[in-house]
């Protein structure tokens, strides 16, 4: 049997099967086709039957594909989703444009406003319908007007909207008046995408609610015709495995749960790499690692403290504009890759990025009619790229093109000579990303100095080393496949299903009537999570269940997560869930107050069914100095001190462990390219990661 993780970049779709023999020993085998942005279903389903005949493996013995995509990103980024109705209490029309009044840019007379200028719901499909629920207890005030809802329901049909969304005030203590008002909308719109912010996200505050409720509608329509269309299309070539996707959480769910949530797999395309990062650390027992996935558009960081992925904080979790209160890994991101855009702007700076030139038509080096200057023909200019080894061969680049898209749009205009415009445009996109791995590790408390750096991607390992110098960071470690490391994420991540209410609970002052109802949504949550873990066919055996406190301080605006202990909560072990929020906020925010209450907003339940994780096969032991078949040839090549050195590249799949290289050196696979500056010594390790350091003075 097999298994397959793909993953949908902006310019190439990564994949990585897994094959067991007899003996339970592991093969692995790695493949990139282009990405087809149209419809990314067509790259999948081509990259999926190329590498099942590239690993001898019939279609049919593929029995799980774990797929990360960017499908809903997209459409956010788009503004393309679904025309979205609105269902809310009487007086609540207008949150969704009100938001909570915080200007984008505070001095700015024209800035815009992205929730009002492209609201997912328009003021005109957003109708009030009397209803009210009141707190604390979710007491009915005012009885829901079905008359209303049924009218309503009849303008959207006329309209032709068919993605509705159900939000009621106070439906998180009492949905009732939502399921009821959702049911008799299907009544009149069998066929409509219909979600209630209750089985969206359960959690207080309204706005952030129903911007999470009215973007799983703007998304949903087209993210589920998509993923049905991918498993169909899967199954009728003969591929009847198990789909799964990955969840912005850093776990993978099915593909029912994501159609129906599709706010929970915003970012799936980011989180396989972090994953991935995560398990080639772990194999050199590196816990503490920042994630450099550098692809062909974006670059995203993600900093790692003892192995633990971080989530997160939810005044955080925006996708464009607009809040999103889905689970989400803790990364930043740019737009800076092999195909961002140098140009100098309209005042003469120097830039690069966040433009990119994509796949269609690429970099000028690519020879598709691209004609603005890129990284990657940056880094063919200085010859740290081979013509004849891009991609293995598969892809042939032309320097020439490369050297005059430089000159023409940057050398010539500035002054200088095309390497050192290239040099420039390397420097500035370093210096840019550097400054975006210190907002994610120095600005939240963690320092580099104690971290390794885990560059992937296509352009990663390019960039790793002079990342790390610029951060501090204490090595750098290049993953065995670095342009499928992503990929490898997916097979890597175990299945969640998440489940939340809001439970405002002040501990100082907790009863025993307090502690019976925090038992009882536990106990609540969990049966979901069981329920969806055992409709999925995991044996309890495989079933894990993390239980989070989300609290703050009396007063204050927003929460961190808290661990809860083992058992049912109890008087004697509720204090255990206040001192580690203070310690959650003294590691966020470098303080606590240890005599101001402590208030539990939201109670979270995770259902976890542990995946085995992907083996990589060990690599033969050599001597300290390669095999002479290891080494390719020898060219010039500039590195950033601006020195050019006959530097040797080296084929990567004849490296063997303890083989050592130092800089100059370049290390070629297919799916990747690893600079090693002078000054610094490369060492091959059994597990197949490669660690850099700086030589010793």
């Amino acid at each position: 049997m097999a298994r397959i993780g793909v993953d949908v970049g902006g310019t190439f779709t990564d994949l990585v099967l897994e094959k067991m023999d007899k003996n339970d020993r592991s093969s692995v085998f790695v493949h990139k086709v282009p990405s087809t942005p149209h419809d990314q279903s067509v790259g999948v389903l081509r990259g999926v039957l190329e590498l099942c005949e590239l690993a001898g493996v019939k279609p049919a013995d593929v029995s799980m594909i774990v797929h990360g995509t960017t499908v809903a990103t997209n459409i956010t980024i788009e503004h393309n989703g679904a025309d979205v109705g609105m269902l809310t209490t009487r007086g609540f029309r207008d949150i969704l444009h009100i938001g909570r009044h915080k200007r984008p840019h505070n001095f700015s007379l024209q800035f815009d406003v992205p929730w009002q200028s492209h609201p997912l719901v328009k003021r005109r499909n957003r109708i009030a319908i009397t209803e009210r629920v009141m707190p604390p207890n979710g007491e009915i005030a005012a009885e829901l007007d079905e008359n209303e809802v049924l009218e309503a329901a009849h303008v959207f049909k006329a309209r032709g909207i068919e993605s509705v969304i159900v939000c009621f005030l106070y439906s998180f203590l009492n949905d009732t008046h939502e399921r009821r008002a959702k049911a008799l909308v299907q009544s009149v719109l069998p066929d409509a995408y219909v979600s209630c912010s209750s089985e969206v996200v359960n959690v207080i505050r309204e706005y952030e609610r129903f911007s999470t409720t009215a973007m799983n509608a703007f998304v949903g329509p087209k993210t589920a015709l998509y993923l049905n269309n991918l498993e169909g299309k899967l199954r009728d070539a003969g591929i009847h495995a198990h789909l799964r996707i990955m969840q912005s959480n850093g776990g993978v769910s099915t593909v029912e749960m994501c159609a129906q949530r599709p706010v929970s797999i915003l970012m799936s395309g980011l989180a396989g790499g972090v994953m991935g990062g995560r398990w080639a650390g772990a194999m050199s027992d590196a816990r503490d690692v920042i994630t450099v996935d550098i692809g062909g558009t974006s670059a995203d960081f993600s900093t790692i403290p003892d192995g633990q992925v971080k989530i997160m904080n939810p005044r955080d979790t925006y996708v464009g504009a607009y809040p999103v209160l889905a689970p989400m890994i803790d990364m930043a991101t740019m737009g800076a890759g092999g195909g961002s855009i140098a140009y100098i702007d309209e005042g003469g700076a120097f830039r690069v990025g966040p433009r990119s030139a994509g796949a269609d038509p690429g970099p000028a080096c690519y020879g598709r009619g691209g004609s603005e200057p890129t990284v990657t023909d940056a880094q063919v200019v200085l010859g740290r790229l081979d013509p004849d080894q891009f991609l293995g061969g598969g892809v042939k680049i032309d320097p020439e093109l490369a050297h005059r898209a430089i000159e023409q749009k940057i050398a010539r205009p500035l002054g200088m000579s095309v390497t050192e415009a290239a040099l420039g445009i390397i420097r500035i996109l370093n210096s840019n990303m550097s400054l975006a791995i210190r907002a994610n590790s120095v600005a939240k408390g963690f320092d580099p100095r104690r971290f390794a750096l885990l560059p992937f991607g296509g352009a990663g390992p390019l960039n790793g080393v002079a990342l790390a110098e610029a951060v501090s960071a204490r090595e750098v470690i290049v993953p065995p496949a670095p342009g499928i490391t992503a990929a490898i994420g997916l097979l890597v991540t175990d299945m969640q299903y998440e489940f939340t209410r809001s439970v405002m609970t002040v501990l100082d002052n907790v009863t025993e009537q307090d502690i019976d109802r925090i038992n009882g949504v536990i106990d609540d949550l969990t049966a979901q999570c069981r329920v969806r873990l055992e409709a999925d066919g995991v044996p309890s055996h495989r079933q894990h269940y993390v239980r989070v406190a989300e609290c703050r301080y009396h007063g204050q605006g927003f929460e961190l997560r808290a661990d809860i202990p083992d058992g049912a909560v109890s008087l004697k072990n509720i204090g255990q869930i206040e001192a580690n929020f203070h310690a959650q906020h003294k590691r966020d925010y470098g303080w606590a107050f240890d005599d101001v209450d402590v208030e539990i907003v939201t109670l979270r339940v995770i259902g976890v069914a542990s995946t085995p994780a992907l083996q990589w096969p060990p690599l033969p032991t050599g001597s300290v100095r390669p095999d002479d078949r290891a080494l390719m040839f020898v060219r010039r090549t500039t590195f950033d001190d601006g020195e050019t050195y006959d530097t040797p590249r080296y084929d990567r799949s004849r490296l063997l462990a303890g083989n050592t290289l130092d800089g100059p050196a370049i290390v070629v696979q297919r799916d990747s390219t690893t600079l090693v500056p002078p000054g610094y010594r490369a060492r091959v390790v059994a597990n197949g990661n490669i660690h850099i350091n700086r030589l010793a003075a």
